[in-house]
């Protein structure tokens, strides 16, 4: 609230005693009839683009933690999960490109992880309520599978339902969330950075990275294979959550722009090409007959460059994506 607004400095003294974490640790009646009747009426300064429906259930949903820290509750594990769950959508490539989001990837992380959650105290939950609350709308549209329901006044239980299928809070987007942090916190690791900076993987680093993710507790076997099946090979599973560093990819284009003078249309469906990779880590050429790439060149590659350039990207891209996968087991 501004302390200037002339509806708020008449209950200036109030507010200000509210702004004190303490004053909220015992509502009594009286305090709860001095907050709807004084406080709650007054003007704030949210924005009302972040302080929306999602805003206010993400408030109910740290009120209803905070309550657990004070007096301890089976429900807790279940509210947590449901703010891993937030964070593990937000988590999401799509959304971190969002600045607003990627201010407070650190946290969201964080929030995934068991560790955060041991002695968790009221001000921790509270400034993580603050932080998180206005994110919530921005989580994907593909993602929303987090519900929350029933908003009695008395806290009535809340409950979480799957939407379509989605898996947006189990073992499985768990294991990616830990494995994503895992190799953003971890750079001075000889096989990160080589799988970050597009060098050649071995047998060593899928085997390292194996290891590591068992030993660690990130996941089971069955999730190692399930990586392994679905992206083909562990090093495309891992290249496909951390992408590449930018000028990895563009040295990985070097010698393709080396010499050669492009015009506006081919500086502009090359920079998106190689955007495209540093953030999702590979790219096949056939792609590049579907959006993004047909919104600058909707006839497909060949109608910006030639036959020749376009087979010397695909020959770049395939580089690029065999750099993931060991060259001993490629050959097997």
């Amino acid at each position: 609230m501004n302390h200037r607004n002339v509806e708020v400095r008449p209950h200036l003294e109030t507010v200000e005693a509210y702004q004190d974490p303490a004053a909220w640790e015992r509502i009594t009646e009286d305090k709860r009839d001095q907050l709807a009747e004084t406080l709650a009426p007054l003007p704030t300064e949210y924005k009302e683009d972040e302080s929306g429906q999602e805003a206010k259930r993400f408030d109910l949903l740290a009120l209803r933690l905070q309550l657990g820290v004070l007096e301890p509750e089976p429900g807790f594990d279940k509210l947590r999960r449901q703010v891993q769950d937030i964070a593990e959508a937000l988590l999401d490539p799509t959304t971190l490109n969002n600045p607003v989001v990627a201010r407070q990837r650190e946290l969201l992380a964080d929030l995934t992880t068991d560790a955060w959650w041991q002695d968790v105290t009221l001000p921790m939950l509270e400034a993580m309520r603050r932080r998180v609350r206005g994110l919530v709308r921005l989580i994907p549209k593909a993602r929303r599978g987090i519900v929350y329901s029933d908003f009695e006044d008395e806290l009535g239980e809340l409950t979480r339902t799957e939407l379509n299928g989605l898996d947006v809070g189990g073992g499985w987007t768990r294991f990616e969330v830990k494995v994503r942090t895992y190799v953003r916190s971890h750079a001075d690791d000889l096989s990160v950075q080589k799988l970050l900076r597009n060098r050649q993987l071995t047998s060593a680093d899928i085997d390292h990275f194996s290891r590591l993710f068992l030993d660690s507790g990130f996941g089971t076997e069955s999730d190692i294979e399930r990586a392994e099946e679905q992206h083909g090979g562990l090093g495309l599973f891992l290249r496909s959550l951390t992408g590449l560093r930018q000028d990895a990819v563009t040295e990985a284009f070097d010698a393709f722009q080396a010499g050669r003078t492009f015009t506006s249309a081919q500086l502009r469906l090359l920079k998106l090409i190689i955007d495209y990779v540093a953030k999702n880590g590979f790219l096949d050429v056939g792609d590049l007959y579907e959006p993004p790439f047909t919104g600058v060149s909707p006839g497909g590659p060949e109608s910006v460059f030639s036959g020749t350039e376009v087979d010397t990207i695909e020959e770049v891209l395939k580089g690029i994506k065999e750099t993931a996968v060991p060259q001993e087991r490629a050959a097997g």
